[in-house]
């Protein structure tokens, strides 16, 4: 340890997404490279002598207990833990949750040592890891509120990837089987087993920690949902659901020094009729099972909808990934008068 592999893997997967901003702090993580990054790893990051670095990715993360910050972290996982090392702005963004970060080391801020707080999750305290729709994103759980993370990968391999190395850190965990009935019959002998077993798209993994996957309820709410909010003008039957990505929406900021642009998280659905725009909330559903409330807001908000036949054209930057697109729609007064002429006199 570490393998001539795993040293070229992590150090290709050492880099920021281009279009996130990070602090000084995260920049000088993202610049080590191969031998250096393990002997940071170990010296500053692990708690253990004897684990090993295994997977490093990077991603927007979001917290249970402030469910409407969303921050860039470098994600490590070793043998022992899952490490969150967080931009340390982060701390200052939420003054309402204090009692959440430890503020010990505020004296530092001013001078040129910079800070980087560090969340770990213990894989000995992991309960269930939820995979988000078509595994754009992935939320993990563990005992309590504070142990509950969402890793907003917006990205299918990532999240594959990430899931497929926690399993296989897992499985080297030595946890205590579940105890057996005394009296064995027949039934508890050879009935359903704890390990591997697939119950409704969930997996339970032999170190107990349960994988959830969506079904296709999932999808069919979300179709009902979409239905509802173009005033069910749509046979749900034929109304199908082509796209679900998670992106950010592109807001120019005026008048600063120099036209900044904000982005802002937003879940976009494509059918065959509409483009919709919603806010989704990623980290509160389905519900941990110590809530005793349902969340504040619905798991989606509708931010806009449009008619994909009022859509005037699709303008593509030529940066690289991520590509930017920007959607012209036809400015139509009067939908509803489009509308109702299709259905009066060509539709049943």
């Amino acid at each position: 340890y570490p393998s001539e592999f795993l040293m070229q893997k992590i150090t290709e997967d050492n880099q920021i997404p281009v279009h996130l901003r990070v602090s000084v702090s995260l920049q000088y993580v993202a610049g080590l490279k191969g031998n250096a990054l393990v002997e940071f790893f170990h010296g500053n990051i692990a708690e253990v002598e004897n684990e090993e670095l295994r997977h490093l990715m990077w991603s927007s993360v979001l917290f249970y207990k402030t469910p409407n910050v969303e921050v860039m972290a470098c994600v490590l996982l070793s043998t022992k833990a899952i490490y969150f090392l967080l931009d340390d702005s982060f701390i200052h963004a939420d003054e309402h949750q204090s009692d959440f970060w430890n503020k010990e080391n505020s004296d530092c801020e001013n001078s040129s040592f910079h800070l980087s707080c560090c969340f770990v999750l213990k894989l000995n305290d992991l309960q269930s890891v939820n995979v988000g729709l078509f595994d754009q994103y992935f939320r993990i759980t563990g005992h309590s509120a504070d142990h509950i993370v969402t890793c907003l990968t917006r990205d299918s391999y990532n999240t594959h990837t990430f899931i497929q190395q926690l399993m296989a850190v897992l499985s080297l965990l030595a946890r205590t089987p579940s105890p057996e009935p005394v009296d064995k019959d027949f039934y508890s002998e050879f009935g359903s087993k704890n390990t591997g077993k697939m119950e409704n798209y969930e997996l339970i993994h032999s170190s107990r920690v349960k994988f959830i996957y969506p079904n296709e309820e999932e999808i069919g709410d979300l179709a009902f949902l979409v239905a509802e909010k173009m005033d069910g003008l749509t046979n749900l039957q034929s109304l199908n659901i082509l796209l679900y990505v998670l992106a950010f929406q592109v807001n120019h900021v005026e008048g600063s020094a120099q036209n900044t642009s904000s982005l802002q998280p937003k879940t976009l659905i494509l059918t065959s009729s509409d483009l919709f725009l919603f806010d989704e909330d990623y980290i509160s559903y389905p519900l941990p099972e110590f809530a005793k409330e349902p969340p504040k807001r619905d798991k989606y908000q509708l931010v806009d909808g449009r008619r994909i036949r009022d859509l005037d054209r699709v303008l593509m930057g030529y940066q690289t990934y991520p590509q930017a697109l920007t959607f012209v729609f036809d400015d139509v007064q009067n939908q509803d008068l489009m509308q109702n002429l299709t259905l009066d006199h060509f539709g049943e």
